[in-house]
């Protein structure tokens, strides 16, 4: 019997534990949060059989093995780092980390002690990103993706924002990439299990809503659209969007002979078929095509619905499930490791633009890009962390290469 703890009992916890008791072979043995009001309500509401108001007490008494942190981002490397020095496997929600340093520092610490660590990218899980998967793996594509796009769009209704904006003191505003950190992890994660380069290029360009400025708001960015190029030619765009509707949770995906589009939203997967039919056939089969695939799609939604298998966070609850799978059988990571270093290699690499191009302006020379040995000694400079494989140069163009190889295991 697995035991496990949930640190952090906000409104996420929720879903955490929701899901967590519909997985067989394991317990909640405790609760904690620093507010201790917080801890009681989620242990009254739901199988847990202590709360506290200090991790530490937590670790101690209630020795999980395995730990979800669901506090706010900023405290995610803190928490974890003292979780698997304690000797717990840990789940940890999105976004993983501010850095990808950290990232990196989190994934070593749990290579060295043996445990097992994993990111909350739930939506990359769902019944319909999983029958996706399936296609690709499968070679549907004819091949690796030649382009890809995702669209994470986040309704910021005027009531709400104007309470969370209206907060100068919120935690989001104190996260390097503000509102997009805490939200665009799950889009750019579905990019980065597709790509199979290290060297990237990230192009981002981000804005301030005319909603927000209305409301007073010109320092939280919630426009944001974003390309990343291989140098094996695979190219992605990623939208971020306040505004846009309908508000898409959608990713696209192009190979040499078809392509992919994958609803999350309608929970649904349409095959695009690459060859075009003869003349006219053109214009009449491809609508029957796409009625019969969202039949199949209504078919499948149904079923799911009827075993009692088709929550909000399914998702999350086949990750979870597949997490403690493998600690169990000491198999494969449900996510990779190579693809939580990508997801943080990419959001630093957004964020470190968006906040050049929010200094006072100045004139620069044309952009250039240094090798990988200059990279290294300019970054531990720049970044309290230490060495980074980033570098991004303010002007008409902002580009930003990663050359540093990811390395971890899974």
């Amino acid at each position: 019997m697995l035991k496990i703890a949930i640190v952090g009992c906000g409104k996420i916890a929720d879903a955490h534990a929701s899901q967590i008791q519909r997985i067989k072979g394991c317990e909640i043995v405790g609760v904690c949060d620093r507010e201790p009001l917080m801890a009681r309500q989620l242990y009254e509401r739901f199988p847990v059989k202590q709360y506290f108001g200090d991790l530490t007490e937590l670790l101690g008494e209630a020795k999980p093995d395995v730990v979800h942190i669901t506090t706010p981002p900023k405290s995610h490397f803190e928490i974890a780092q003292l979780c698997l020095e304690r000797g717990c496997h840990v789940y940890v929600e999105k976004p993983f980390t501010l850095y990808e340093e950290e990232a990196r520092r989190l994934i070593a610490l749990a290579n060295e002690r043996k445990l097992k660590i994993t990111a909350g990218h739930d939506d990359q899980f769902t019944h319909a990103a999983r029958r996706m998967r399936t296609l690709v793996q499968n070679g549907f594509l004819g091949g690796a993706p030649v382009h890809m796009e995702s669209y994470y769009c986040y309704e910021l209704e005027r009531s709400y924002a104007a309470a969370l904006l209206g907060d100068k003191q919120h935690w989001v505003r104190r996260l390097p990439g503000k509102l997009l950190q805490n939200v665009i992890s799950h889009g750019i994660a579905r990019i980065a299990e597709y790509l199979t380069s290290e060297s990237l290029e990230v192009i981002a360009h981000g804005f301030t809503s005319p909603l927000l400025k209305s409301l007073g708001e010109s320092e939280i960015i919630d426009e944001l659209r974003v390309i990343i190029c291989e140098k094996e030619g695979t190219t992605a765009y990623f939208t971020f969007s306040s505004q846009m509707r309908p508000a898409l949770h959608q990713f696209r995906v192009f190979g040499k002979e078809n392509g992919v589009v994958l609803d999350r939203d309608h929970e649904t997967v349409i095959k695009l078929r690459g060859k075009r039919f003869k003349s006219y056939l053109e214009k009449f089969l491809p609508p029957a095509v796409f009625s019969k695939q969202y039949i199949e799609n209504l078919v499948s939604n149904v079923r799911a619905f009827l075993a009692k298998d088709f929550q909000s966070k399914s998702g999350m609850k086949y990750l979870i499930e597949g997490f403690y799978r493998s600690i169990v059988e000491d198999g494969p990571l449900p996510i990779p490791y190579r693809e939580i270093l990508l997801t943080a290699r990419i959001m630093d690499a957004i964020f470190e633009q968006l906040n050049a191009r929010q200094l006072p302006p100045r004139a620069l020379p044309a952009v250039s890009i240094g090798s990988a040995e200059e990279l290294r000694h300019e970054s531990a400079a720049v970044h309290p962390l230490g060495s980074r494989p980033i570098r991004a140069v303010e002007g008409k163009a902002r580009v930003v290469h990663l050359l540093e190889d990811i390395s971890g295991g899974e």
